[in-house]
């Protein structure tokens, strides 16, 4: 672990490490064993003459292989690749030698019949992501939205200065800031949820040729069609070359890396209200925050967090722009980058993870929030401008300017005075003197 190149695999493994079930070379193999073996039973269903002997027990006995494939496979796999030089055909040769062993190899020619290695691939990796993104991505990113709806809650009504253009701006509530991102993080996370990875299945040029040309009986749409969405669970693509094209990929790497980027943004503002001490951290025992200052207690998490989602987003576009491109019926450059799919993910995780133990650190600061509000009475001006040009009274905005603009520092008295020398009736008068920087917050 400490000899790797990758820091997924390194300094970061036990963030990481359950992503290996589902993208390391020893889960592709077992996805892609998995399909095969699928794909011969599905097979086995058929009318076919030169299948008549098959009974279900060795249907039983096939399913029970698939479900705990020991590392002595994925080792023999691996050995017979040295020979065939091509990953899936050394699949094939395994299963073909375990059919020997059970005694089946009688029916050994039917294993990956009439496929293309893309048959395999392109079903075994959909199968991957979906079971990533179901056991591993979405249950932190619903986490994190979680937990930030939870402070959306428990800071309700809690005033507090914004700041546009990064100067002083019309108040709002923290809370309400905090509702902002768990709604745009909800709204990208449905539509991560709702993008379906479909299935290529369907020969060496997507027609079928081999099956239709040795069984021109057979239904192969239809059976392909079933084979995917029964057996597999995923929905097939109708019309293809002998590659996915991969636009459903492309959907789904987009719209994580929107749903990260909108966890970038929100870090960012973590870590500047962390800066305008808006917002306190927890110092934890024992933790340095630096190795000069001992007084530091840095906002690490989200600086990781936000480094490690813009690794992610570079390779998740990557992904979205190189898949779906690809030479007249196929060029293998699909191939490696294939390979790459589980990098992004584990760069989410570390960032998701860093950004949970960020969150479980802070706390609203209402002191400083009160305070910055009490030095800022100039973002009251909005406020009473509004009114008085709903009275009619001529160019408030104006007399509003002349006030407040670029004057260093405005103090209620100010307002008060101002607004006591106004040409309007004493009730409105009234109505402008209860306005503050604390109850000027809008709704929440």
């Amino acid at each position: 672990m400490h000899n790797s190149i990758n820091p997924i695999d390194g300094r970061y493994f036990e963030k990481t490490k359950n992503l290996s079930q589902y993208f390391s070379e020893a889960a592709l193999i077992r996805y892609r064993i998995i399909v095969e073996i699928k794909y011969f039973i599905a097979l086995t269903n058929l009318d076919l003459k030169e299948l008549d002997e098959w009974k279900k027990e060795y249907t039983q006995l096939l399913l029970e292989k698939i479900n705990n494939i020991p590392e002595s496979s994925i080792l023999r796999v691996k050995e017979i690749e040295k020979t065939t030089n091509h990953d899936v055909k050394a699949v094939e040769y395994f299963l073909k030698e375990l059919f020997q062993e059970l005694g089946l190899a009688e029916f050994s020619e039917f294993i990956h019949f009439g496929l293309t290695s893309q048959d395999i691939n392109n079903t075994a990796f959909p199968m991957m992501i979906n079971d990533a993104l179901k056991s591993e991505l979405l249950p932190m990113a619903e986490q994190i939205i979680n937990k930030i709806n939870l402070y959306s809650i428990q800071w309700k009504g809690i005033p507090m200065l914004a700041h546009t253009h990064g100067q002083p701006a019309s108040p709002t509530t923290f809370g309400k800031e905090m509702a902002v991102f768990s709604e745009r993080l909800e709204q990208q996370l449905n539509e991560i949820k709702n993008i379906k990875l479909l299935a290529k299945f369907g020969g060496a040029t997507g027609n079928f040729n081999a099956h239709h040309v040795a069984y021109p009986m057979v239904d192969w749409r239809e059976f392909a069609n079933s084979f995917c969405a029964t057996s597999l669970k995923l929905a097939r693509a109708q019309t293809t070359t002998q590659i996915a094209q991969y636009d459903d990929h492309a959907s789904l790497f987009q719209a994580i890396s929107r749903f990260n980027t909108i966890l970038l943004d929100f870090t960012r503002d973590i870590w500047s209200y962390i800066s305008m001490n808006y917002l306190k951290q927890k110092s934890i025992a024992h933790e340095v925050g630096s190795s000069a200052m001992p007084h530091k207690v840095n906002p690490i998490d989200f600086e990781n967090a936000e480094g490690n989602i813009g690794l992610a987003n570079a390779l998740y576009q990557f992904l979205a722009n190189k898949l779906p491109v690809s030479r007249l019926q196929r060029d293998l450059t699909d191939s490696t980058v294939l390979r790459n799919i589980g990098v992004p993910f584990g760069y989410s995780l570390i960032a998701y993870a860093s950004i949970l133990k960020g969150l479980s650190k802070i706390d609203i600061n209402a002191q400083k929030l009160s305070e910055d509000l009490d030095n800022n009475w100039a973002v009251i001006a909005e406020a009473i401008q509004v009114i008085l040009r709903r009275e009619g009274y001529p160019k408030p905005y104006e007399a509003l300017k002349d006030l407040t603009r670029g004057k260093s520092s405005i103090e209620k008295e100010d307002f008060l005075s101002f607004i006591e020398n106004l040409a309007v009736a004493p009730k409105i008068k009234e109505e402008l003197k209860k306005i503050s920087p604390h109850n000027y917050t809008g709704l929440e």
